[in-house]
């Protein structure tokens, strides 16, 4: 089925009949979804996932948005009888619940390889997804039950300890400000602090730290592109500039822009800063710091006490 080859296809670039006991699992760093991994397969270091010592066998472990499961299910129950060629999903039982598994033949180059999928539920928030391809000189040792019987065992967890994720970020936070929730938006890439839940962030303060690539070096490009990187942040509509300048933080330069809007499905009127901290290379870290404008006297001093705890590794 095509959807399932871009699914595939979106984890490889990215990085991304046994009941096996959920504490089993091994959990990919700073991810929800985890997995028994066969003998022979290790963490990998390049992507979210596990492969075998030559690298060739490699399965990849990921998050869906929350609605994939079910809009997989439906397509799966619509399609009419031999539309999906040579793939034939079939549901079967997981430590995470029933899932959808999936394995066909492909070619990669020169080279033959079976690749399966399974995609499983989560919560609201998520669905859970795994991607493994095979070489076909490996189908002896990695066999279709095999590997059906090594995606069984593939289990959820619906919260990822904060000491985890923060230790994936390509920096140190040492303050978090109060907030009551972390997630990790991108693993080791974007993380989320926020006092509600992740459902409807824009009702509070919540801000997202990363960082921000193709920075300018000279200060007069880096006031343009402060500015351009602000207008664009996600979720904020009818936005407007409102103060955008230079500043020192932690002894390092960097740039402060706020900006007013809208966010929400109901229109709640916010106000945003953005902090960048150029650093020696073209990359800055990336603060943002949003909350409702009613909210914001006592939620930028959160904001602030976040950005100075970062430094970086």
């Amino acid at each position: 089925m095509r959807q399932i080859a871009r699914l595939f296809a979106i984890a490889l670039l990215s990085a991304t009949a046994t009941n096996a006991v959920a504490a089993d699992a091994v959990y990919p760093r700073g991810i929800r979804v985890g997995i028994v991994p066969m003998p022979g397969l290790n963490q990998s270091t390049a992507f979210l996932g596990f492969e075998s010592g030559d690298q060739g066998v490699k399965v990849l472990v990921s998050e869906l948005p929350g609605p994939a499961f079910d809009q997989i299910d439906a397509a799966f129950k619509a399609a009419p009888e031999g539309s999906l060629g040579n793939v034939k999903p079939e549901k079967i039982e997981t430590a995470a619940g029933n899932g959808y598994f999936t394995a066909e033949d492909a070619v990669v180059g020169p080279d033959k390889v079976r690749r399966y999928s399974l995609i499983v539920p989560g919560s609201k928030l998520f669905s859970g997804y795994v991607a493994v391809q095979v070489p076909a000189t490996e189908a002896k040792t990695y066999s279709d039950e095999a590997i059906k019987k090594m995606l069984s065992s593939v289990s959820v967890r619906q919260q990822v300890p904060v000491d985890e994720q923060v230790a994936q970020m390509p920096f140190k936070i040492r303050e978090l400000g109060d907030f009551k929730t972390v997630r990790t938006l991108a693993p080791g890439a974007a993380l989320l602090l926020t006092d509600g839940n992740e459902e409807a962030v824009e009702t509070g303060p919540f801000m997202v730290l990363g960082l921000i690539g193709s920075v300018p070096e000279k200060t007069d490009d880096r006031a343009r592109f402060a500015q351009q990187a602000a207008e664009a942040i996600p979720g904020v509509r009818e936005s407007k500039i409102t103060m955008s300048e230079p500043m020192r933080i932690d002894g390092a330069p960097g740039f402060e822009t706020r900006v007013t809007g809208v966010s929400g499905k109901n229109n709640t009127p916010v106000t945003v800063v953005q902090w960048l901290r150029f650093g020696s290379a073209n990359v800055a870290m990336r603060v943002i710091g949003s909350s409702p404008k009613d909210q914001w006297e006592t939620a930028f001093p959160r904001f602030r006490k976040v950005r100075d705890g970062l430094q970086p590794r």
